[in-house]
């Protein structure tokens, strides 16, 4: 996946004249020069930009700060699905951070003004959460198929868990290093209207967009395809198991929690991949040339970049819809409340302590509680 950068080179001695960021801007001496046909300069539009990236961006840090804080502050939210949670939040938190602020102000300047460090580091940034959202993801709905499906009582340790999400990191650095190594940060002098512009773009070997386009097309199937696939068939498996599962009335809390647990992490799942979806194939578009030349090209991109980083705020929001935990977490924040017993202790740490005492009937023969 490459990030909102619209100025990809489509064919060998091209890379300046098939701009899209100068193609729309009639910037290149293609058409007359002017900004009229480029309705991202219009008023309303970019007000409508600023107050979208602007709501992104507040509700991204503030969602995501609630969730990490509350699992580091309370002890019954130390679980190991929510460390992969708080590693969700982590991963937005860099978006909202690092990239979405400095991508609104170049679509609305078409300019970079940030220098060279920033043009390596804001698309490797973007790239770089995507790939640890969808990486942690797979990994919760593996983890959970192992636990659920197979009956396996031992869930991973604290330091297993932590040791998956540094090597989900490293994995993901791994892949989003070419959208940081192939970029180039250049000036663009454009004679016909005296001026000198800073461009931040895509430079790929030779010359040419033929690795840009294998590249992409290697993101969306490792990105998105696979992990959506191996996810899928993780829940479904997960869930035609609770569906059939018969157990003693005295399990039945237990089994209820996990389906709904299970349901929430299944919606966070079809989200991403329904915010995610058009930039994938817009992206793959641009790289094959086919929409480089719409007319709205520049506008289109942007609308399907911010529904993308919708993502980055919709996972609290779905934690405090779904889950009661994170409900009442909420809700003590914004009361300036503190009552750790809020919470039910519904993690895997929490539930093998309580399964030894019940085995050595220290718990009133009560069976643990899980999810």
């Amino acid at each position: 996946m490459s990030p909102p950068d619209t100025s990809n080179s489509t064919s060998e001695g091209e890379a300046g004249e098939t701009d899209p960021w100068f193609l729309l801007n009639n910037s290149m001496g293609l058409h007359t020069p002017g900004f009229h046909t480029d309705i991202t300069k219009h008023i309303g539009v970019q007000i409508t930009l600023i107050a979208a990236y602007s709501l992104i961006i507040l509700l991204g840090l503030m969602g995501n700060a609630l969730v990490i804080y509350m699992i580091i502050r309370y002890r019954n939210m130390r679980t190991v699905t929510n460390f992969f949670i708080a590693n969700l939040a982590l991963a937005d938190l860099l978006v909202d951070t690092l990239c979405l602020p400095f991508t609104l102000v170049y679509t609305l300047l078409d300019e970079w003004k940030f220098g060279a460090v920033l043009c390596h580091m804001v698309p490797f940034a973007q790239a770089l959460s995507v790939h640890v959202s969808i990486l942690t993801l797979t990994v919760i709905a593996l983890e959970r198929y192992r636990c659920i499906v197979f009956h396996l009582g031992r869930r991973l340790t604290w330091h297993s868990s932590f040791l998956i999400m540094t090597l989900t990191w490293t994995m993901s650095a791994i892949l989003a290093a070419p959208l940081a190594i192939f970029r180039e940060y250049r000036h663009e002098e454009i004679p016909s209207i005296n001026l000198r512009i800073s461009v931040c773009s895509e430079k790929w070997p030779h010359g040419t967009s033929r690795d840009g386009v294998i590249y992409s097309l290697s993101m969306l199937l490792l990105q998105y395809i696979l992990p959506l696939a191996i996810i899928s068939y993780a829940y479904i498996c997960i869930w035609v198991k609770l569906k059939n599962h018969i157990s003693p009335s005295t399990r039945s809390d237990s089994i209820r929690r996990r389906k709904k647990t299970t349901k929430m992490l299944a919606l966070v799942v079809v989200v991403f991949a329904i915010c995610w979806l058009p930039f994938h194939v817009f992206q793959l578009a641009s790289d094959l040339d086919l929409v480089l030349r719409f007319k709205e090209y520049k506008l289109i991109y942007t609308v399907f970049h911010i529904i993308a980083m919708g993502s980055t705020f919709a996972n609290p929001v779905l934690y405090g819809w779904m889950n009661k935990n994170y409900r009442n977490g909420f809700l003590m924040v914004f009361r300036c409340e503190d009552k750790p017993d809020a919470f039910h202790p519904e993690g895997s740490f929490r539930t093998r302590s309580l399964r030894r005492l019940t085995l050595n009937g220290r718990n009133g023969g009560h069976p643990p509680t899980a999810v």
